[in-house]
């Protein structure tokens, strides 16, 4: 299982398994990683799960698509590296991905 580093914005950090073929955003949930409340259960219609990549994985996650653009529009102080931790979805060649939990979701 890869292993994937959240860390939290006061610099606290967790490194968990997440299982292949789930987001971002349900290895969070699974692990009770604090900040990624993911109120709309992955359905890329809220920014309740924001996070911002680390610059030299963010290639490997993909490119946010449209809706998910649209989205984090609404996340406070969205990034160049941003994205919806439910639109992420977890592959083998993301072990080892660190991701830092938005200081604040809206």
């Amino acid at each position: 299982m890869p292993k994937i580093t959240y860390v939290q914005p006061n610099g606290e950090s967790r490194t968990v398994e997440v299982s292949s073929g789930v987001t971002l955003m349900e290895g969070a949930l699974e692990h009770r990683i604090a900040g990624i409340d993911a109120a709309c259960g992955g359905s890329c219609s809220c920014s309740t799960c924001h996070v911002h990549v680390d610059a030299e994985w963010f290639a490997k996650t993909g490119e946010p698509d449209e809706a998910e653009k649209d989205t984090l529009e609404f996340a406070i102080e969205p990034s160049a590296t941003s994205r919806l931790s439910c639109q992420v979805e977890i592959t083998d060649d993301l072990d080892g991905l660190v991701v830092r939990v938005a200081d604040e979701q809206a």
